[in-house]
């Protein structure tokens, strides 16, 4: 189960572009045009980037003869609308998140995206390419003619935007209106909030409007890029919900498949590429990001006590209970998660460090 997806990332990530290159033959050198809906901004700090990024090598190492259109969100089809669209073939490919797929395929698809309380990078990547998280999304994907890559990740993520300090979660967090994503959303609803799901760029109206009282969505680099601190200027931290968050290449499985075998190696190589390369960048960007929403835009970086987040814990542990004695996809994906989180704890916990021993 472990070994064929491994294997394809060990060439996509070896290999890379002289391995792409290398293999273009007379076949693969037909000329093909994709159109790409991405649900986020090609302005949008990280996520934008990385999509213009990812086009940009594929269309080097083919030498111009596989070209990936991108088109902003809502161009083509709205952002919570792109697994249809792809599974349809209306468009190619989509640059987007697993977690917006929850209106076709349940909640559970979440957890390729991001999981509360869970791992940093390199046990979440262990788990989705080498311990069977990929096949199972894939599982999930290819009856309905759609296959995806994992495109990017982010490092951590903040919490939450909200008008007022929150001082007593317990009273305060109970019928608020809030725009939550994924797993976490659960865990929040059981804290008494009223979640929505809203993609990014329909958040601020809905903020201004009362349509919600606060939000979470990213960290500050993006949120900052979203303009979230005018309306709310109370930031919570941690990111207790998306302590890792990774997003995918989402593609109409007849059309990949038809791909050049050359064609297919670069979009693996140059999505695999993104992975490591934006992470890396969202750590190196976040810590000036959070002094200038302080110094610049007056926002207040708050962090929830040690209470709260042991409340947030017991919330998500039961709701792994009561999600999988109802939804077998939960059950099958959440074991397998579980499962590797257990193996590889005789690991992390024998190489793990405090902070500091001072």
């Amino acid at each position: 189960m472990f070994g064929k997806h491994a294997r394809n990332i060990a060439v996509a990530g070896l290999a890379g572009a002289l391995a792409a290159a290398a293999m273009l033959d007379a076949s693969a050198a037909e000329r093909v045009r994709w159109k790409m809906q991405s649900a986020y901004g090609s302005t949008i700090s990280h996520l934008g980037p990385a999509a213009h990024r990812f086009v940009d090598r594929i269309s080097a190492m083919s030498e111009g003869n596989f070209e990936i259109k991108f088109y902003e969100p809502n161009a083509l089809v709205p952002s919570l609308e792109i697994f249809d669209a792809v599974s349809k073939g209306s468009v190619d490919s989509g640059w987007t998140t697993p977690g917006f797929h929850v209106g076709k395929l349940g909640v559970a698809i979440s957890f390729f995206g991001s999981v509360p309380f869970g791992p940093q990078i390199g046990e979440y990547m262990a788990w989705k390419w080498f311990g069977g998280g990929h096949e199972l999304r894939e599982e999930l994907y290819n009856p309905h003619g759609v296959t995806a890559v994992d495109n990017l990740c982010l490092g951590p993520e903040t919490s939450g935007w909200f008008k007022e300090e929150i001082t007593n979660p317990a009273e305060q967090l109970k019928g608020l209106k809030m725009r939550f994503f994924g797993l976490g959303a659960l865990v929040m609803q059981r804290m008494g909030v009223s979640t929505q799901l809203l993609a990014g760029a329909d958040i601020y109206p809905a903020l201004e409007r009362g349509v919600i009282d606060a939000t979470e969505f990213s960290m500050p680099t993006i949120d900052i890029d979203y303009g979230f601190y005018q309306i709310a200027k109370n930031n919570y931290y941690p990111g207790w919900h998306q302590q890792i968050s990774c997003n995918e290449y989402l593609m109409n499985k007849a059309a990949y498949d038809a791909l050049p075998e050359s064609y297919r190696a670069m979009i693996g190589a140059a999505a695999t590429e993104q992975v490591i390369h934006t992470y890396a960048e969202t750590e190196s960007a976040n810590p000036k990001a959070m002094l200038e929403m302080q110094e610049k835009y007056g926002v207040t970086n708050r962090r929830w006590n040690d209470e709260t987040l042991a409340t947030l814990e017991r919330h998500w542990l039961a709701v792994l209970e009561e999600e999988a004695a109802k939804d077998p996809t939960w059950k099958k994906i959440s074991e397998s998660y579980l499962g590797w989180r257990k193996l590889y704890r005789i690991w992390g916990d024998a190489q793990a460090l405090k902070g500091s021993y001072q």
